[in-house]
């Protein structure tokens, strides 16, 4: 009898410690099956003021937009010239938006950009193409040059990732770097960007179901993603830095004993 109540205690109390481990490790747990979940609608990445981007216009006539291709474009932030030509064939052209958020076009010149999405962007150098009777078919692609976002922390895989799609999520930039550790803390996943010259930090959590209708939960370019250790992990490096500490203090302690025993037979 007594036997039996000792092992339905042991199965309890490890039914209970797997119950709580799910709750620390399992991501979006309150969420039903086939249960609908509002997300943030404006989830496409927007260009930013400083952002680098590479503006390609075509035509059937090539020599109308070849004008809008120049093979060198002024960079007045770093004061160099960017793109050359080769067999007369236009490099992509490397464009940065100014600090007011306006984007210098050859030709059309200044073109409001900040807010917009790639495509808006290409249609509104398209249609002041248009407008100024310069090509009446023109085809524009806009593309970032550089746009990356970082993951840090405990991940298996930290790091810096290029982004090449309009839209990211957390959970795939987190994919990107290999899943969270065991030791990542899945209740408060930093997220932080600079929103207006000024870096904003917000904190979700990936076990619950609110983080799709965050504002955050998709990211933007430049967004830092940082995964804190739990206490575990912390416990953990308290103790192994303490067991090195104990033993270069051993390790000392026998080498000046060993030491004084020498000295002490050598005098005798």
């Amino acid at each position: 009898m007594r036997n039996s109540t000792l092992l339905f205690c042991l199965v309890a109390a490890a039914a209970l410690c797997s119950c709580n481990v799910q709750k620390r490790i399992v991501y979006i747990q309150d969420a039903r099956p086939n249960e609908t979940v509002k997300m943030a609608e404006d989830y496409q990445i927007r260009i930013k003021p400083l952002d680098r981007l590479t503006i390609v216009v075509s035509s059937k006539d090539p020599e109308l937009a070849a004008p809008f291709n120049a093979n060198s474009t002024y960079n007045s932030l770093s004061g160099t010239q960017i793109g050359s030509t080769t067999n007369g064939a236009s490099s992509l052209q490397i464009r940065t938006v100014t600090p007011e958020g306006t984007l210098d076009m050859p030709i059309i010149g200044a073109v409001e950009c900040a807010g917009r999405t790639r495509s808006q962007l290409a249609a509104e150098i398209a249609q002041k193409i248009k407008d100024g009777g310069y090509i009446s078919d023109p085809t524009v692609n806009v593309q970032f040059a550089d746009m990356k976002i970082t993951v840090i922390g405990e991940v298996n895989r930290p790091g810096q990732y290029d982004i090449v799609r309009d839209e990211i999520t957390l959970l795939e930039a987190l994919a990107l770097a290999g899943d969270l550790t065991i030791y990542g803390e899945r209740d408060e996943i930093a997220i932080i960007r600079d929103v207006d010259g000024k870096s904003v930090v917000e904190y979700v959590d990936l076990r619950s179901k609110d983080l799709f209708s965050s504002d955050f939960y998709h990211l933007r370019q430049n967004d830092v993603v940082y995964v804190k250790p739990n206490k575990y992990k912390a416990a953990t490096a308290e103790i192994n830095q303490n067991r090195t500490f104990w033993l270069s203090l051993v390790g000392s302690l026998v080498s000046v004993s060993t030491l004084v025993i020498s000295i002490i037979s050598l005098t005798k």
